[in-house]
């Protein structure tokens, strides 16, 4: 008797049976289907900020009072704020920032069971038999939602601790793929360590992934803190060129030995010889490399390096020679500051929690318990992006990552942006993540009295998620285009009201060469021609881009073309809301079935 199961039959032996729903049905054939694979295999639980999304779409309202915004810049950059669930906040994002995101650095809750992660409401603690379920179904999720926000050359840190840190391991090489896993780097969070341990523990993680495979990470600079000299490319000290190691000489390393021919006359603006390869009337004097014992020895660069490298400038040339008192001569090296590969192992004091506690504490606010310090946030940005990075921080909790990336704006003249998410459990939102970055934007005075002088060109936009109905009747898609404004604007980065045109049925904003028209009603549009008209005098010239983008309401995917035809080649346009739609199709969990007016039955985003 042949012991192999008919899969097939049996699938649909179990579609017959009585008595069990058609999501019991299903369930049974998914793990008839099911097979064995190596892998973090968990049980999920139902979360009901998820099943929220199977009646509502969530869109994001700015709350203006909250606004700041540099009146006397026009390359300030504009971060964002977002209050809510970061699922609700994930999901609005698909449209905005759909594969726009360099660096996403989050410090998720580490699942301790002290009261520091929520699952339904409900603080889950050690004695919780789905503790670990519940936090993979939630973190899954998220991350998914995440990986598709970031580009193809994207990076990832995830700050972690040794509670979820093997699953959440597990959970990345699935998510973000094996291939992509860059490192695990060991951060010292406390330099005294958890003492009541029988080994002491010091420390957390930083777990590193890619979304690519070709992408690498920035090596960091290194200055040496001895510079003695500056020219016209900075600062900088000097070190022989010669190699003193006595093993090392002419006998054996024959391609460093050669002479180097000095001018007694040239030098440079620190009063450093000349030095060239070849001998002439001007570099007459000739050098060759001597151990202290007088000993020929050998240079520690070889003849070509030294030519590539003394061509150009001549007070910045890196090789040059300085006259000794018996009247010999040295060879210098020109040291200035370097690079070195980060290392996977961060002891920095300026990484331990404290550090963050202490920065928090300092600019007078409390109500958030182990934020991240700045260095440590700082040094992820640094590594993982470059000066004009976006950055989504969906764990904001105390708003460390903005205020680290304005930070580093302001000390290398960047202009990277941030988004941040967080809840307002305990109004933590409101009055940490949000008045700390504004404390940093305007200024303030720490506890001591020390006047910290504001990081002023920079903006700050302060949202909240809302919901629109997801039934798709036109009572729904109607309002769900006026809800989408700040979507747009954000989308766009966008924001100001173009005041001369702008009213109640046709919104229009206008931020530095971009213009933003949003149509409430196809009964507008040629109101809407004759404003971009006025925008846009005369013809389009060859080869420039259109500046206009144009969002009309519509039915369904027809965004006018026909009417806008005498002016198409200055604008973009897109159907609302079914732009929405498709952009959250793929990510919303599965609608329940719902029925138009019109009587016939329509599942959306499913």
């Amino acid at each position: 008797m042949n012991s192999k199961i008919d899969k097939n039959s049996l699938a649909l032996r179990i579609k017959s049976l009585e008595g069990l729903t058609a999501d019991e049905k299903s369930a049974l054939i998914g793990l008839l289907n099911s097979r064995k694979k190596y892998g973090l295999v968990w049980e999920e639980k139902e979360e009901a900020v998820e099943e929220l999304l199977r009646e509502k779409l969530p869109v994001l309202t700015e709350v203006v009072e909250k606004r700041i915004v540099v009146k006397s810049s026009d390359n300030a950059p504009d971060h964002i704020l977002i209050e809510g669930d970061n699922l609700h906040a994930l999901t609005a994002l698909q449209y905005t920032h759909l594969g726009q995101v360099d660096i996403i650095d989050i410090d998720p809750p580490y699942n301790t069971g002290n009261k520091d992660f929520v699952y339904n409401d409900l603080y889950v603690d050690r004695e919780d038999a789905w503790r670990h379920s519940k936090w993979l179904c939630f973190i899954n999720k998220r991350l998914k939602l995440a990986k598709l926000l970031l580009k193809e050359s994207g990076i990832v840190f995830i700050h972690i601790d040794d509670n979820e840190q093997a699953q959440l391991k597990l959970l990345c090489d699935d998510v973000f793929g094996e291939e992509n896993f860059v490192t695990n780097i060991i951060v010292q969070s406390n330099k005294r360590g958890q003492t009541y341990k029988d080994i002491a523990k010091t420390h957390e993680y930083a777990l590193c992934y890619t979304k690519s495979p070709t992408t690498g990470l920035n090596s960091i600079d290194k200055e040496d803190n001895g510079f003695s000299f500056t020219d016209d490319i900075g600062e900088f000290s000097i070190r022989e060129l010669r190699n003193r190691n006595p093993k090392f000489g002419k006998f054996n390393r024959p391609n460093l030995f050669y002479p180097i021919y000095i001018s007694e006359t040239q030098c440079d603006s620190n009063g450093f010889h000349l030095v060239s390869l070849t001998q002439d009337a001007v570099f007459s004097i000739a050098t060759v490399p001597l151990n202290s014992e007088g000993v020929e020895s050998c240079w520690r660069w070889s003849k070509p390096l030294v030519n590539k490298s003394n061509t150009g400038v001549l007070s910045t040339t890196p090789v040059v020679a300085k006259q000794k008192r018996d009247g010999g001569w040295n060879i210098y090296e020109k040291y200035r500051k370097t690079t070195e590969r980060v290392k996977s192992i961060w002891v920095e004091t300026e990484v331990i929690n404290e550090q963050g506690s202490v920065e928090l504490r300092e600019m007078g606010l409390k109500g958030f318990d182990h934020p991240k310090p700045m260095y440590l946030i700082g040094k992820c940005l640094t590594i993982g992006g470059s000066k004009n990075s976006l950055i989504l921080d969906f764990f904001a909790g105390s708003g460390t990552t903005l205020h680290a990336a304005m930070a580093l704006n302001a000390e290398d003249d960047g202009s990277r942006r941030c988004i941040l998410v967080t809840n307002n459990e305990n109004k933590i939102c409101e009055e940490v993540t949000y008045e700390r970055n504004k404390r940093v934007i305007e200024g303030y005075t720490k506890q001591n009295g020390e006047v910290v002088p504001g990081l002023t060109n920079n903006n700050l936009r302060y949202y909240k998620s809302t919901f629109i109905d997801r039934e798709p009747s036109i009572k729904n898609r109607k309002a769900l285009t006026r809800a989408a404004v700040d979507l747009l604007c954000i989308r766009e980065n966008c924001y100001e009201p173009f005041k001369k045109h702008d009213s109640k049925e046709i919104r229009v904003f206008s931020d530095k060469d971009t213009e933003l028209l949003i149509i409430f009603d196809p009964a507008n549009i040629d109101d809407a021609i004759e404003i971009i008209e006025n925008l846009y005098p005369g013809k389009k010239k060859r080869g420039e881009k259109p500046r206009c983008k144009v969002y009309v309401f519509a039915p369904g995917h027809y965004a006018y073309d026909e009417e806008f035809e005498s002016i198409i080649d200055k604008i973009e346009l897109c159907a609302l809301p079914e732009a929405i739609y498709r952009a959250y199709k793929a990510v919303l969990p599965k609608a329940k079935r719902t029925f138009l007016a019109e009587g016939a039955e329509e599942e959306v985003a499913s």
